[in-house]
């Protein structure tokens, strides 16, 4: 039986008297891509930043294979095997490719020493190769990252995400800004990546998330609205009145 990686229960948040999540319960499983959607002003982003440590909840618990996460702080999520990119591209534009992903690995090694050669950390250097090998970054390794393509910084990102070798990936509209090809490009990234690890993700694109998810949770007005396969979603009539009629599939 698929064991249950992140647990979920009766999660809620406020932001002083506004109430932007209420109630949420949902256990996420090991090895799946689990989708998070809803029309604007859902929760998602919310949900999503409470999932990944940067919000606190006001209300419930959440468990990572089973140990509570409460009072952890979110830089600690990393070493219990969660990472997250960013909706926003979050890289180092004036360093290589190469060094925005050394940097990463270097840092969570070890703490800053600035009294050891960089050359002394060959085995680093060997996890940055591999990483940016396995995003399909090795030939611009040594470009700088603000003169990628638009695609290729967020291959970047999940690269700098990907070096901690995380069981939970948790990805913020990982196709934002793309056209068809370059999203076409991420889904298989995407696909690549969950064979040797759980993914979550919100996403805007409905037609991508309806091919890519095992699994599809949708948010309205800050509550769970559905919860199922993408089937089930598709054929939900509550999730087709509030969402599924204004998306805007692939492009």
């Amino acid at each position: 039986m698929t064991q249950t990686i992140l647990s979920v229960d009766d999660v809620g948040k406020q932001f002083g008297g506004l109430v932007a999540l209420k109630g949420i319960t949902a256990d996420f499983k090991e090895g799946q891509i689990t989708a998070i959607i809803g029309p604007n002003g859902a929760g998602k982003s919310t949900f999503f930043n409470v999932l990944s440590g940067a919000l606190k909840p006001s209300t419930g618990v959440l468990k990572f294979r089973g140990a509570n996460l409460a009072g952890v702080p979110q830089h600690e999520y990393v070493h219990r095997g969660i990472a997250r990119s960013y909706q926003i591209t979050n890289i180092f534009p004036n360093l290589t490719v190469f060094e925005n992903v050394r940097v990463a690995a270097q840092a969570f090694r070890s703490r800053f020493d600035i009294w050891t050669n960089r050359g002394v950390h060959k085995d680093i250097d060997e996890k940055a190769l591999a990483t940016l090998a396995s995003v399909g970054l090795s030939e611009r390794r040594n470009t700088l990252a603000k003169f990628l393509a638009h695609g290729q910084q967020r291959s970047l990102e999940i690269a700098v995400a990907l070096v901690a070798d995380p069981a939970l990936l948790l990805l913020d509209e990982p196709t934002a800004g793309m056209g068809p090809e370059e999203t076409r490009e991420m889904v298989t990234l995407i696909e690549k990546l969950a064979a040797d690890r759980t993914i979550l993700l919100v996403e805007h694109k409905m037609k991508m998330i309806l091919g890519l998810s095992d699994r599809v949770l949708v948010l309205h007005h800050g509550q769970l609205l559905a919860d199922g396969t993408p089937k089930e979603i598709q054929a939900n009539p509550e999730v087709r009145r509030v969402y599924l009629g204004q998306n805007d599939g692939y492009a």
